[in-house]
């Protein structure tokens, strides 16, 4: 149970002061909680919403929340139960955080603008420019400018139109793509970006999850996890690898709570002992309400950062050693035994205890869990995909699924849990700066026109081609590109080198203040508010984790009678630039624009899986995309089977001295989007300059609990980059190991340190030592890496300790 005292502040009315910062000093340093959610999460949730919506707006907001008739949450990608199975109350404490942050009544409007100049906003926090309210109208920072001004929505778009017209090349603009878009707007705009001729689609998905596409789309055919809800209810054995679901998606602990009430268990697997996987206070139950919670993780395994790859790897040979594997599905359905039997029987024992940090006896035991059960899950999220070695240890997470038989049958699978709420839609519909064969023979067949074949550019290339002023126009649908990308100054400088930047948004972020020769803002409607063009009141459809794509309708009022949808905006913007299309092409964009059942349309006809789209998103829960691994045990990839892998272990290590650093959220934020100062699982409140560090680090390398630190990253070309004004913080962390928050720390990861064979930025690796402050304030700066030439994956920016 929380204390009075605290339980006190909780249920006064938080009204967010848009203020920067406090300083990294203020920072209250508290035991950290014991359980999650419960009765805390619901004061919470409540006063938040309350505070940004008011009392009768949050009622009538939160009530349609991820229900079947309602809208879907803009937050996570976590899966709905069945229709006739969902709460009056189907949303978590965080989801309730980024409704109330969208349909707060604060606005950012003409007058808004007029007081405060790009220059100022821009010295203010991710916080403070959050807590700034809606945009209401289209703004225009002209070239030379100092103050963004209110234009309508016709030159706003002959604006985007004109600078896309005056491109040598299409690919001189890049259209870039936030896990918010729906599938309507991400097929508009990936269409859009297509009939102009670029295949330069970088999004989200680049940044977080690549390297699981990557991974499962070479060892099982598909780049999406093989589970549905019910599998993880009806699990012998979770395993979750490098996710703190108590924060980043708390729905999921519902869904833990089932499976263990059933007989399940938990293995957590993780650097920190984050409470959301220790024990569940359910708010939805009297007994989570009193405290009387359920314990989740019947095994914690502290691991040091970047051992995952060895732990699986372990236990695959732990599990052929024992003859625990399923002899029939692995000769029926596999590819490559024989090659991995070879490699895991000459495991190093040495070797895998060094890069685990963990005793062998743990290990062991998880082995004897994974024997014993006949039906497990495999759970896993930024911890695991945002390392150098990050494809290679998916692959080895599905190694010891596919030894087992653990795809394609109830309570079994691959579950990696996205983190925004249709990024993996994004994927679907086509974002992505790959464009596939039977794709573009589609689009080619449904619109007449020959898309472009050459590869576009990902997150990172972006970010090298805008420092090589190959990129002229950027256009962002949603998003905060600035904050949410590694090597934050050598971004801030790519960022400001354009002619036009582009953000169809719906509040201020970093991205909008770091301005090239120009900025426009245009202002969209949110998940929360109506939509009602030509063709009648309109919805929007959703993808989540498990591939079922839903129905989403707003109903609130929109926050100014100036905002647009995304799928108005694109459409609008497309229809401008291009017109009816390339030539022999024929888009209809108006008709696409005023009834979204048009772009539902050519869904149907385009995208694999989709169709019947109209027809099938129309009924209560939507419907569930086909996944040949899941459905029927096929698999689509080369060689017909799934594939076994050989990987070399990696090991992290850092040099004496230093210490393996890892970004991370707060509880108190979703993805870039800072809620607050309050940390309240770990036992942090009030600031984010902060570092946590085992107690026997501290001591070994001499640091001062509570002292603030210059936090600098080490390269082996020589490079350092530098987090300023960072408190140490005693924390039960892997020794060896630290932790902070992103984005702030983003700075200290170079641009060219990425995963190998995905380019995801590898956040959770990164060697740094304290420098004891000498005066000055907190901050970040760092320097920059230089960018080259080639633009396939590279990693010219070297870690010491990868060997």
């Amino acid at each position: 149970m929380v204390d009075s005292t605290r339980m006190s502040r909780l249920l006064e009315p938080w009204r967010g002061a848009p203020r920067d910062d406090v300083d990294a000093t203020d920072v209250d340093v508290h035991e950290r909680r014991k359980a999650a959610a419960g009765i805390e999460a619901v004061a919470v949730s409540m006063n938040r919403s309350a505070g940004q919506m008011g009392p009768v707006r949050t009622l009538n907001t939160l009530r349609r929340l991820n229900q079947a008739d309602g809208f879907d949450c803009m937050g996570c990608a976590w899966p709905d139960p069945d229709p006739e199975h969902r709460s009056f109350a189907e949303f978590c404490e965080n989801g309730a955080k980024a409704v109330a942050e969208e349909a707060t009544k604060r606005k950012a409007d003409r007058a808004f603008f007029a007081h405060h100049s790009v220059a100022e906003m821009a010295t203010w926090s991710d916080f403070r420019l959050g807590q700034q309210g809606r945009i209401t109208e289209p703004m225009l920072l002209r070239e030379g400018g100092t103050h963004y001004e209110p234009v309508s929505w016709d030159e706003a778009i002959g604006v985007v139109a004109g600078a896309l017209q005056g491109l040598d090349s299409p690919d001189e603009a890049v259209f870039y793509t936030s896990g918010r878009a729906s599938n309507e707007a991400a097929y508009a705009y990936q269409l859009f970006a297509r009939a102009f001729g670029t295949n330069n689609l970088p999004d989200c998905s680049n940044m977080c999850h690549e390297s699981t596409s990557v991974a499962l789309a070479e060892a099982i055919g598909i780049g999406k996890g093989s589970v549905s809800l019910e599998d993880l209810h009806e699990a012998e054995l979770v395993v979750i690898a490098g996710q703190n679901p108590g924060t980043n998606h708390p729905r999921m602990l519902s869904a833990l709570e089932k499976c263990v009430q059933g007989g399940g268990k938990v293995v957590a697997v993780n650097p920190l002992p984050e409470t959301g996987l220790m024990k569940f206070d359910n708010p939805q139950k009297v007994k989570g309400l009193a405290g009387v919670g359920t314990d989740l993780a019947s095994l914690y395994l502290p691991i040091r950062l970047g051992g995952d790859l060895a732990l699986f790897q372990a236990l695959g040979a732990l599990l052929l050693e024992r003859g625990a594997v399923d002899e029939d599905f692995l000769a029926r359905h596999t590819n490559g035994l024989e090659e991995y039997r070879a490699h895991v029987a000459d495991l190093d024992w040495d070797v895998v205890l060094r890069a685990t940090g963990l005793p062998r006896e743990q290990i062991e035991e998880l082995a004897d869990l994974l024997a014993a059960s006949s039906r497990t899950v495999f759970c896993w999220a930024m911890g695991v995909t945002q390392h150098r070695h990050a494809v290679a240890t998916v692959k080895e997470i599905t190694n010891v699924a596919l030894l087992q038989g653990n795809i394609g049958k109830p309570g079994a699978g691959l579950c990696p849990v996205r983190g925004h709420s249709n990024v993996q839609g994004d994927r679907t519909m086509g974002i992505w700066e790959k464009l596939p064969k039977h794709y573009a023979t589609n689009l080619r067949a449904e619109f007449g026109f020959d898309p472009p074949t050459e590869r576009g550019y990902d997150v990172v290339n972006t970010l090298r081609a805008l420092a090589e002023g190959k990129v002229k126009v950027l256009f962002g649908l949603g998003g905060n590109l600035a904050s949410a990308s590694p090597d934050s100054d050598a971004t801030f400088e790519a960022l400001r080198t354009v002619d036009l930047g582009v953000q169809v948004s719906t509040k201020l972020n970093r991205t909008h203040v770091l301005p090239g020769r120009s900025m426009l803002i245009l202002p969209c409607l949110g998940r929360t508010e109506r939509d009602i063009r030509a063709g009648g009141w309109q919805g929007v459809t959703v993808e989540d984790s498990m591939s079922e794509v839903h129905l989403s309708v707003g109903r609130n009022e929109p926050a100014s009678e100036h905002l647009r949808s995304e799928p108005w905006i694109v459409c609008r913007v497309a229809e401008a630039t291009l017109g009816d299309g390339p030539e022999g092409s024929s888009i209809d964009w108006a008709a696409m624009a005023e009834d979204y059942t048009a772009i539902r349309r050519h869904i149907a006809n385009t995208v694999p899986g989709c169709e019947a789209y109209q027809e099938k998103v129309m009924r209560p829960g939507g419907f569930t995309l086909p996944h040949p691994p899941r459905d029927t045990r096929t698999f689509t990839t080369d060689s017909g089977r799934a594939e076994l892998s050989v990987s070399p272990i990696a090991v992290l290590e850092a040099p004496e001295g230093h210490l393996l650093l890892q970004t991370m959220r707060s509880h108190d934020q979703f993805n870039t989007t800072i809620y607050g100062h309050d940390d309240r699982y770990r036992g942090l409140a009030g600031g984010r300059n902060v570092v946590m560090v085992h107690p026997d680090d501290v001591t070994q390398l001499g640091l001062t609990a509570g002292e603030l630190y210059d936090v600098v990253s080490v390269w082996t070309d020589g490079s350092e980059r530098v987090a300023r004004g960072y408190r140490v913080v005693e924390y039960p962390t892997a020794r060896g190991c630290a932790a902070a928050y992103y984005p702030e720390c983003n700075v200290l990861v170079p641009l060219d340190h990425v995963a190998e064979g995905s380019n995801c930025p590898a956040s959770k690796a990164v060697v740094v030592r304290f420098a004891r402050r000498e005066g000055g304030g907190s901050g970040s700066n760092g320097s920059s890496c230089e960018a080259n030439d080639d633009e396939s994956n590279r990693s010219d920016v070297e870690p010491y300790h990868l060997s």
